[in-house]
């Protein structure tokens, strides 16, 4: 399957090392031996390619190489940066991973400078779209409502294999990846952390509570989280606040890459949808473009929300309210917009009789083609 990533990445290896990061099965593997017709590829969970790169005796007469999970050897930067040093381009590198490669970034990046950075997700609504041009939204959303976004579930559009995929997807995840990156004897309490987020998948989180709830500290809970992120299996929400140190202060908000893992009966599943579709849009602009795009939710004291904010270069570009069937707009849209009145207003409904807009620029979306169509370059004027 041909993934929108693609063209940007070659253009990229030309002139730098590329990093591919993003969850495990999600197509980076796939997407990386398409790029070229010859390519030399080393794993270094397999014992004969961990030789290859300990002498440094990869193929220099490919026109690519790829190295996989390279991340698990110890001071791989240093590596990397040594072998960038001392050799350059060609052979054009790229280095993938199914943890998050800048895990170590604030100990210090030694390939600061030497690489571009992307970040691959599962299939959504937007990608589909755009690289299949015949594909159907609605079709294409039901596939992912009950299949996720992961490139062999979604290909097999059947529920039992989804089912049955994403219990070793899983295990593999919290018994070898995380085993990869540090040494955590508790994984029962680590799955029950998990069924305790989808739970909570759209509410904040307390770190109180959870600890409670899995008779530890909260400095333990806080430590597995950001494992579960580390190794994508989650991503978090922080509410927004000009002040960012006291963003980070407050509940966050986690949501899954499998979308499925969400309750779909209490409307969860589709805001967890839209969150991964809206993280997704700001990791490739990100990529993409240069500038920064976060997102945030909006919260006050008095309990006044809404779901989601996207915030463009530190200036809020974009407030979403996401609803099943209800097209009143939200009434946090009035209130919140006193204080960012340059940002889009878009409350989407997945069952919605007629669009509508009105006098101050609030949109009503149907929400389906708007997540088809998802482009954050229009609520930006840089």
């Amino acid at each position: 399957m041909f993934r929108a990533l693609q063209p940007y990445i070659l253009k990229d290896l030309a002139k730098k090392y590329v990093m591919l990061m993003g969850p495990r099965q999600c197509g980076k593997t796939t997407l990386a031996k398409q790029l070229m017709t010859h390519y030399e590829y080393l794993n270094y969970d397999s014992a004969e390619d961990r030789q290859v790169l300990f002498d440094k005796s990869w193929d220099r007469s490919q026109p690519l190489v790829i190295f996989d999970e390279i991340h698990k050897q110890k001071s791989w930067k240093r590596w990397l940066k040594g072998v960038y040093d001392t050799e350059g381009i060609p052979p054009q590198v790229l280095i993938t991973g199914s943890a998050r490669l800048d895990l170590n970034h604030k100990v210090g990046d030694s390939m600061a400078g030497r690489y571009f950075e992307y970040r691959l997700h599962p299939l959504d609504l937007s990608e589909i779209c755009k690289v299949d041009p015949k594909a159907q939204p609605q079709k294409v959303f039901e596939t992912l409502w009950h299949c996720s976004g992961f490139p062999e579930p979604f290909i097999q559009a059947d529920e039992t294999y989804y089912r049955r995929w994403r219990r070793t997807h899983q295990d593999i995840i919290l018994r070898q990846d995380m085993l990869d990156l540090v040494a955590i004897r508790d994984i029962t309490s680590l799955e029950n952390l998990i069924i305790l987020l989808k739970q909570r998948v759209g509410s904040s989180v307390s770190y109180q509570n959870l600890a409670r709830d899995l008779s530890c500290d909260a400095g333990t809970v806080k430590r597995w989280l950001t494992l579960l992120e580390s190794l994508y299996l989650i991503f978090r929400v922080t509410p927004y606040h000009k002040n960012i140190t006291r963003s980070l202060l407050k509940e966050p908000k986690f949501y899954f890459y499998d979308h499925v893992m969400a309750n779909p009966e209490s409307g969860a599943r589709l805001e967890n949808i839209v969150a991964g579709s809206l993280i997704k849009a700001c990791h490739w602009f990100e990529d993409i473009t240069g500038y920064q795009a976060k997102l945030y939710y909006l919260r006050t004291k008095d309990g006044v929300e809404l779901d989601f904010v996207v915030v463009i270069d530190d200036i809020p570009s974009l407030m979403i309210e996401v609803k099943t069937k209800d097209d009143d707009p939200a009434k946090g849209f009035n209130h919140f917009r006193k204080f960012m009145p340059e940002a889009a207003a878009v409350q989407l409904v997945k069952d919605l009789k007629r669009e509508k807009t009105y006098p101050d620029g609030l949109e009503v979306r149907s929400l389906i083609p708007w997540l088809a169509a998802i482009d954050l370059a229009n609520y930006t004027t840089k």
